[in-house]
C-alpha cells in the first residue's frame, strides 16, 4: 500500500521555521564564537610560537654566550691555577727566605752580642791595665763608663750582672782621689828642658877692682913694658866670689855631665811618677833640688823658679791605693761561659 505524502500546511511550516530560526541563530553564533576562538587560539599559538622561537633563539644566544663565558672562565681558571701555583711556589720560596733571614738575623744578633761583649772585654782590660801599669784612675773611669754605655744601648737581660759589676767598679773609682799625673809630668818635662839654661854658680864673676898705685907712674919704655906684663898677669889670674864656701870649680866637661845627670834624675822621677813609686819619686826630686842648690846660681830668677817647682813637686803625693777591676773581669768571664753553654 502506497502511502500518500502528507501535506503540510503553510501555517505549520511557518511555525516550524519560526522555531528553527532562533536555534539557527544560536548555532551560527556558536559557530562564530567557535571560529573566533579558533582564530584567537591560532593567533595566540602563533604568538607563542614566535615568542617561543625568540626565546629559543635568545636561549641559543645565551647558551652560546654561556659556552663562550664558560670557556673563558675555564681558561681563566686554568690561568689562575697556574698563577696560583706560581704564587704558592713564590710563597714557599718567600717562607724559606724568611726562615733563612730569621736564622741569619739570630746569628747576626748572636754575633753582634759576641762582638759587643768582645769590645766591652777589651775596654775593661784596657781600664785594668791603666790602673795596674800607669795608675791612671781617670782613664780607667772613662773606659768603664764607655763600657757601661755600650751595655745600656745593647739592653740585653743576660748582661745585667755584668752591667752591675761595671757600675760597682765605676763607683769605687769615683771615690779614688785624683792625681794630676799629666800635669806633674808636664812640669817635670819643663824642668828638664830648662836645665840647659840654668847658670852654674862658678860662672858668676865679680869684676876685679884694681887698687890705685901709690907710686909715681913710670914713664917711657919701662912704663909700657910694665903695663904689658900686668895685662898678661890679669889674663892668668881671675878673682871670683862663691855663694857657698864648698862650691867647687867645675870644668866645662863637668858642667855638661852635671846638667845631664840632673836631667837623668828628673827623668827617673818622671818614671817613678808614672809607676806611682812615691819613695823613688821624692828621693829623685830631693837629690835634684840639692844639686840645683849646690851647683847653680841661686840668685838667678830661673834657678829660683826651678827650686820652687822642685819643692812643690816633691810635696805632691803620687801614690794612692787603687781598686782592682776583678769584679768586672769575673762578670765578663761568667758571661762568656754562659753564652757558650
Amino acid at each position: 500500500m502506497i502511502e500518500q505524502p502528507q501535506t503540510v500546511d503553510k501555517p505549520d511550516l511557518l511555525d516550524n521555521l519560526g522555531r528553527i530560526r532562533p536555534a539557527l541563530i544560536v548555532a551560527l553564533l556558536a559557530l562564530g564564537i567557535a571560529g573566533w576562538q579558533w582564530w584567537d587560539s591560532n593567533n595566540r599559538i602563533r604568538q607563542l610560537q614566535i615568542e617561543l622561537g625568540q626565546r629559543l633563539a635568545a636561549s641559543n644566544n645565551v647558551e652560546q654566550e654561556s659556552r663562550v663565558l664558560s670557556k673563558q672562565a675555564i681558561e681563566s681558571t686554568r690561568e689562575l691555577s697556574v698563577k696560583l701555583g706560581e704564587i704558592q711556589g713564590k710563597l714557599a720560596d718567600s717562607q724559606n727566605q724568611q726562615l733563612a733571614l730569621e736564622a741569619l738575623y739570630q746569628d747576626l744578633a748572636r754575633s753582634r752580642d759576641e762582638w759587643t761583649l768582645a769590645d766591652i772585654e777589651q775596654i775593661v782590660l784596657s781600664a785594668s791595665q791603666q790602673l795596674q801599669l800607669a795608675g791612671n784612675a781617670k782613664a780607667a773611669l772613662i773606659a768603664l763608663r764607655s763600657a757601661e754605655t755600650r751595655l745600656e744601648r745593647l739592653n740585653k737581660p743576660q748582661f745585667a750582672a755584668l752591667q752591675r759589676a761595671i757600675n760597682d767598679d765605676i763607683l769605687r773609682l769615683q771615690e779614688v782621689p785624683q792625681i794630676d799625673t799629666v800635669g806633674i809630668a808636664q812640669r817635670l818635662d819643663e824642668l828638664i828642658a830648662d836645665v840647659d839654661d840654668l847658670p852654674i854658680a862658678s860662672e858668676h864673676e865679680i869684676p876685679v877692682v884694681q887698687p890705685r898705685s901709690q907710686h909715681p907712674q913710670v914713664t917711657g919704655a919701662a912704663n909700657r913694658f910694665g903695663r904689658e906684663i900686668l895685662q898678661e898677669l890679669k889674663g892668668l889670674v881671675q878673682v871670683r866670689r862663691m855663694d857657698t864656701p864648698d862650691t867647687a870649680l867645675l870644668a866645662p866637661t863637668q858642667v855638661y855631665f852635671l846638667r845631664q845627670n840632673l836631667k837623668l834624675r828628673l827623668l827617673t822621677a818622671r818614671i817613678a811618677l808614672l809607676a806611682h813609686d812615691e819613695v823613688s819619686y821624692k828621693s829623685d826630686l830631693l837629690d835634684a833640688q840639692n844639686w840645683v842648690k849646690r851647683y847653680f846660681n841661686g840668685s838667678d830668677a830661673r834657678v829660683a823658679r826651678a827650686l820652687i817647682s822642685l819643692g812643690k813637686l816633691a810635696n805632691s803625693p803620687v801614690s794612692i791605693q787603687l781598686p782592682s777591676l776583678s769584679e768586672s773581669l769575673a762578670a765578663l768571664q761568667a758571661s762568656r761561659i754562659g753564652r757558650k753553654h
